[in-house]
């Protein structure tokens, strides 16, 4: 007997229960895409959205950063921590105000943005965009609903998709932790 479909074995299911095994699968992409772009070019989502932003901004400080990007300076400045230790940016006082220390990308942390693929995100936009006005907001607004029966209308979350914490620590080796659920 063959195994049964995703739509035979939906059926049985209730709806409820399609919905958590809809959300899984949310979660386990996400999980595998930063996975894989952390194994080829050892950097996680959040730290490439920072390289991105700071390559389109040129010269930026942090606080600059962090606004667009929607996530905290103290997150951002961890993140930027790890990527001047990697050699992928910089860090020195502005020549204007000697009170504003501005970043910018280096050489290799644009080759990097050069070489890396393409976030998770950028493909889903570019999907997202194509859909209907219509259907757009009725996923919205399935979604904000999900987040409302969840009780995490709290949560502070950045427009970008990645899992675990965005500002992961190292480890006394340099390396970043595996993410888990």
């Amino acid at each position: 007997m063959a195994p049964p479909t995703d739509q035979a074995s939906s059926s049985s299911r209730s709806v409820s229960d399609n919905v958590i095994i809809s959300l899984r699968k949310i979660i386990q992409a996400i999980d595998m895409n930063s996975k894989k772009l952390n194994k080829r070019v050892g950097l996680t989502g959040p730290q490439l959205v920072l390289l991105q932003e700071i390559a389109r901004s040129g010269e930026v400080t942090a606080g600059e950063i962090a606004r667009a990007v929607s996530l905290s300076q103290a997150t951002v400045t961890g993140i930027l921590e790890r990527l001047e230790k990697r050699g992928l940016l910089v860090r020195q006082r502005s020549e204007r105000d000697r009170r504003r220390i501005m970043v910018s990308i280096t050489e290799a942390g644009q080759k990097i943005l050069e070489t890396g693929p393409p976030l998770m995100q950028e493909a889903f936009v570019e999907k997202f965009s194509s859909l209907q006005e219509w259907e757009q907001t009725m996923i919205l607004s399935a979604l904000q609903r999900l987040v409302t029966i969840m009780d995490a209308k709290a949560i502070d979350a950045a427009p970008f998709l990645s899992t675990g914490p965005v500002d992961s620590q190292t480890d006394k080796s340099g390396e970043e932790p595996p993410t888990s659920f």
